[in-house]
């Protein structure tokens, strides 16, 4: 049951990553400072108060580039690949001990890298439509959803992590068939 919570907080903080890199990083490191979290043997590092100050500093220059117009699309081309990596982080960083280090790195990798590269290519795919239709101006809503869609999960997955799960997985479908659908506008539209 413990390796399920475990899989379950991972995937949370992981679709949280998907839409802000450093946000739950840094919801765990102030977590683990005040006592509510104790991360896996090797992630002893985010309890540290400068890990937590460095993680703060990211969290603002991530959130502040993503106000800039054009900047927020040239940076998803480096935070995908980053957003992996955080989920995986993340994900490996919750997991019990209950699991082989390579049953742990692997199911981290699966579903945290995966969950988070997810849901950062359906925040891509947001971002395309906003700045596909209005020019790049709408894209400070989109980049705010995002910012409280991140920090909502990064917290609710450490209170009720199997609620999070769900929705995340739900809310992967979702984004998917979307994305299929615009697709499918696009090819039939173009030529109408």
């Amino acid at each position: 049951m413990e390796i399920i919570l475990s899989l379950c907080i991972g995937i949370g903080l992981s679709a949280a990553c998907g839409f802000r890199v450093f946000v739950p990083l840094f919801v765990m490191s102030i977590a683990s400072l005040t006592g509510w979290f104790e991360p896996m043997q090797g992630f002893e590092w985010l309890a540290m108060p400068s890990v937590c100050i460095g993680l703060a500093v990211a969290t603002l220059c991530e959130v502040g580039a993503y106000y800039i117009p054009w900047v927020d699309n040239a940076l998803d081309t480096i935070v995908t690949p980053a957003a992996m990596v955080a989920g995986t982080l993340t994900t490996m960083a919750v997991s019990t001990g209950e699991m082989s280090q390579f049953a742990g790195w692997a199911a981290a990798i699966i579903v945290g890298g995966g969950t988070a590269t997810a849901v950062q290519m359906s925040t891509v795919a947001a971002r395309g439509v906003s700045t596909a239709t209005t020019g790049g101006l709408g894209n400070f809503v989109v980049a705010t959803g995002e910012l409280i869609s991140a920090v909502v999960l990064s917290i609710m997955a450490m209170v009720v992590p199997v609620f999070v799960a769900i929705a995340v997985l739900i809310m992967i479908v979702l984004a998917i068939r979307w994305i299929r659908i615009k697709r499918q506008e696009n090819a039939v539209s173009p030529l109408s």
